[in-house]
């Protein structure tokens, strides 16, 4: 099964395990004790969101698992892992950080410097654009502990609107899952 599985700049593989990730290599798990989630095994995530979950750099590998294989929530581990493909997703993981927080920039009073920032990724800009997005998010918090308080007295009307947003949140999870898949799968193909 394809998986993805993203390793520390280093290219060691976890848990004690220091070989070298390279491409077309397979790695089998030769501990004693049985692979168990979380423990021992090769691991990998179906979903890439996932994966970033549990990411220790940005390494990004994908990945074909096999032998005996134990499925859980949001990840898998097997006997085997072969490395199909690696890049280096530095620039692609920040700019997707940048597209998602434009997904919801309308949701708050963004500085126009965090905006040109998250547009452009300009680095001569981005300590100014750290430094303004704190300052508002400082803001923020006030505001929302205020809000809380007051929806507290309207539970019903809180829950109902924590079903949608719990709801939303789900889509759009999904939605950004298809979106680093495929600017994943675009960068493994441009060979950055």
């Amino acid at each position: 099964m394809k998986a993805w599985h993203f390793v520390r700049a280093n290219k060691q593989l976890g848990y004690g395990d220091n070989r070298i990730v390279q491409v077309g290599q397979t790695y089998r798990y030769e501990g004693k004790e049985p692979i168990e989630l979380c423990k021992r095994g090769m691991h990998g995530s179906v979903k890439i969101m996932d994966a970033l979950k549990y990411a220790e750099g940005n390494i990004i590998c994908r990945v074909e698992l096999s032998g005996d294989i134990i499925h859980g929530d949001d990840k898998v581990v097997a006997t085997e892992r072969k490395v199909l493909a690696m890049i280096d997703g530095e620039k692609v993981l920040r700019k997707f950080a940048c597209m998602c927080a434009l997904d919801v920039i309308h949701l708050w009073d963004a500085h126009e410097i965090v905006v040109r920032y998250l547009k452009t990724q300009d680095e001569s800009i981005r300590h100014e654009a750290r430094a303004a997005a704190s300052a508002a998010r400082t803001a923020s918090a006030a505001r929302t502990a205020s809000a809380a308080r007051e929806a507290a007295a309207w539970e019903a009307a809180a829950w109902d609107a924590w079903a949608r947003e719990a709801w939303e949140a789900r889509e759009a999870w999904a939605k950004q899952n298809t979106r680093l898949t495929r600017m994943v799968n675009k960068a493994i193909k441009g060979g950055r």
